[in-house]
């Protein structure tokens, strides 16, 4: 009498089952990391905002007012590629720094422009979806971390 061999494996239907449980699963963790990577290379604008105020302020201790980008050395884009820095407005007591998106991270809808204003001692940090719209303090807040 014939013996007959056990087969092993996935049948198709659950190999579909599994692909579906995956898909589900990815789709809703996308948006979640996603979030999480846009607020990471914001972090390389917060960084490049400082420093370039660092570099300001250095440029004004030698100089009668504050400088363009190539003036204090500065880099018109941050490390990670990821803004475009500009000195919108330089004077001897006001100048204002803004980083804008790039690339992927033009995406970032809510945070895609920050601006750092130093007015004498008076710092203000404001971030909008684009050069001419500001948000809230709330989603200013999320723009900055919290700063």
């Amino acid at each position: 009498m014939p013996t007959r061999r056990r087969q092993t494996g996935f049948t198709f239907v659950e190999l579909l089952a599994a692909m579906s449980v995956a898909g589900v699963l990815s789709g809703l963790a996308w948006p979640s990391f996603h979030g999480a990577l846009q607020k990471s290379r914001r972090a390389d604008a917060l960084v490049a905002l400082t420093q370039a105020q660092a570099a300001q302020e250095r440029w004004r201790f030698n100089q009668r007012g504050y400088g363009s980008l190539a003036q204090i050395g500065v880099s018109p884009t941050t490390s990670g590629g990821h803004y475009t820095l500009a000195v919108t407005e330089a004077d001897a007591d006001r100048y204002v720094l803004q980083a804008v998106a790039a690339g992927a991270q033009a995406g970032d809808r809510a945070c895609r422009v920050l601006r750092l204003t130093v007015d004498g001692a008076m710092v203000t940090r404001s971030s909008g979806p684009d050069e001419s719209r500001l948000n809230d303090a709330a989603a200013n807040r999320r723009c900055w971390g919290g700063l």
